[in-house]
């Protein structure tokens, strides 16, 4: 039997803490055809010094400067040989089946574009839940992202988008914008029913650290797609009307909330009293 070749793609910058485990989740992969290409993007030394241990039993070291993850993922995929590519993020990790049933589905339906998988979300302290993607085709993922953002795709998929956004300010939504690339070529997202992802959440995250941005980057993302959203447009006029009732719903609750109003009763006469003297 020929099994087509994957190439899994893990950037790292600055995780000496998880470098291992990323990386042997990868080489412990069940699907015999593979090869593990790690992108140093500027790590700091001892960092370094763990992925020096780790470049004999990988495929390949590739050290740039720091750059950001898209470009470390677009260089990592441009020098990789397989049919099949699957981003890692280097604080997580994936379970060893993953690949094997990935490339499986691939071959069962064409229409397949994008492979995810229920994930285990974990912080420090242990287990929090289980993640399930939504999936399905292009209008899944107008709005929200509707895959992990270590999936498998097709690497002439990737040639044929020109690859992860590289210019726009949309770090942390990099992957969602890829995916919408893909799809509206055609085909969906399949999602197997199984946890077969570990997916880390940490205080100083990249998610963490954009989570005030949201709105911002997602406008960036809908001037780059200004004629897909513009074919949505009852669609899109709906979703940001629904985003802001939700928003004023909040600020309402928040108002009444039992703290929030004994707060304002006993601010309420020292506020009078700086009126009488303004």
């Amino acid at each position: 039997m020929i099994y087509s070749k994957v190439s899994i793609i893990i950037a790292c910058y600055n995780d000496a803490q998880y470098i291992e485990q990323c990386v042997h989740s990868a080489l412990n992969q069940t699907y015999p055809n593979k090869e593990v290409i790690v992108i140093d993007d500027g790590s700091n030394a001892e960092t370094k010094a763990i992925l020096k241990k780790l470049e004999p039993i990988i495929t390949k070291l590739l050290t740039q400067e720091n750059q950001g993850q898209s470009i470390a993922r677009n260089n990592g995929i441009r020098i990789a040989n397989g049919d099949y590519i699957l981003n890692l993020d280097s604080d997580d990790f994936f379970e060893s089946t993953f690949c094997e049933k990935a490339v499986k589905k691939f071959q069962e339906d064409n229409a397949i574009k994008i492979i995810t998988c229920q994930a285990n979300r974990f912080n420090e302290t242990g287990n929090i839940d289980v993640f399930v993607p939504k999936g399905g085709g292009l209008n899944n993922f107008l709005f929200a992202n509707s895959a992990l953002g270590s999936s498998m795709f097709k690497k002439k998929d990737w040639e044929h988008t020109g690859g992860y956004e590289e210019k726009l300010p949309i770090l942390g939504f990099e992957d969602w914008e890829f995916y919408i690339q893909i799809l509206k070529l055609g085909g969906y997202a399949y999602v197997i029913d199984e946890t077969l992802f570990n997916y880390q959440l940490r205080k100083g995250s990249t998610s963490n650290r954009i989570r005030h941005q949201r709105l911002d980057k997602f406008k960036l993302i809908i001037g780059k797609h200004r004629e897909l959203y513009i074919g949505n447009f009852d669609i899109l006029l709906e979703e940001l009307f629904s985003r802001v009732k939700k928003e004023e719903f909040e600020k309402i609750k928040n108002t009444q909330r039992l703290e929030f109003r004994i707060g304002k009763n006993i601010l309420q006469p020292f506020r009078w009293i700086k009126s009488i003297f303004k």
